[in-house]
């Protein structure tokens, strides 16, 4: 099963109104300018979208909205992943995937599983899924890798597995992947920061949190990049890398929801337990936002 998932995608947040409750006007405002900006797919239900603060019926709803705006013009990656593999799959088994390409599916975490409780975690995700599943790897939040080998013993032993999205930050381990993987087996990028390098790296995309906010410029730089346009696309690069340290400074989604209201796109509002950015990174984002707008 060959993966067309490659390319930069856009791990969308969940705008909120004051009262806690989805702003889904400003949600459909959000998907339009990140299509007509020319990103490659959507995902919905990933970390930046607070899902774990999401009721099952937000979560239902939110994606059909999804799926109704984008009215099929890029492909829609959901995010459905845990540390309770039987629960996982029970959601997999009802989750209806008209209209979505791809699940993205998060390591076990908390846990802390060994190799083999991963590996046995994502083959029965896989046997329990009939659409292409990209498995997660964010040891930051999970506190377990899934190691390069595991990777690639699951890419070659599953065929709908179909792709990684690597946010170990160990460029090592990325590599060792990209050399070993098989033949359609797609790595994606998942730090904002590192795809560039990634990209050069033999990479094949990203699924990126500052395209919210810059969905042109990123999605330009990684098409540039993976076209072996270095020098311009190292150029993008280094001209939004401020930026996206910034997001990141006081907590995923805060930062980027800091800079889609500085943009004027929607307000900064999140739920607990998590709280907008301090004001002084709100500053420094505002005035690194303006620089670039300049540039």
């Amino acid at each position: 099963m060959s993966s067309k998932i490659t390319g930069t995608g856009v791990a969308i947040v969940t705008p909120f109104l004051t009262n806690g409750d989805i702003d889904y006007d400003n949600l459909g405002k959000l998907l339009n300018n990140i299509i007509n900006n020319g990103v490659d797919f959507i995902v919905g239900l990933g970390t930046t979208s607070e899902a774990v603060t999401l009721s099952v019926e937000e979560k239902l709803s939110v994606m059909e909205y999804v799926v109704k705006t984008v009215k099929g013009r890029i492909p829609i990656v959901i995010g459905i992943g845990g540390n309770n593999t039987r629960a996982v799959v029970s959601e997999i088994k009802r989750t209806d995937f008209t209209s979505i390409s791809a699940i993205l599916s998060v390591a076990p975490y908390y846990n802390k599983p060994n190799q083999r409780g991963i590996y046995e975690h994502f083959k029965s995700v896989a046997q329990a899924s009939n659409i292409p599943v990209i498995l997660y790897n964010v040891p930051g939040r999970t506190s377990s890798n899934i190691t390069a080998e595991t990777v690639v013993k699951l890419a070659n032993d599953f065929e709908n597995i179909v792709a990684v999205k690597e946010a170990s930050g160990n460029l090592s381990q990325v590599m060792e992947i990209i050399k070993n993987k098989p033949s359609g087996f797609s790595v994606l990028s998942g730090d904002d920061a590192l795809t560039f390098p990634m990209i050069t790296l033999g990479a094949e995309g990203v699924i990126s949190v500052v395209a919210n906010a810059f969905p042109s410029e990123f999605s330009q730089m990684v098409r540039l990049a993976r076209e072996n346009y270095i020098s311009e696309a190292r150029t993008i690069h280094y001209n939004i890398l401020e930026i996206i340290e910034l997001l990141f400074t006081d907590g995923n989604p805060a930062g980027i929801k800091a800079a889609l209201e500085i943009k004027g796109v929607m307000g900064n509002n999140l739920r607990l337990p998590m709280v907008p950015v301090l004001h002084d990174v709100y500053l420094h984002l505002a005035t690194a936002v303006k620089k670039y707008n300049n540039k």
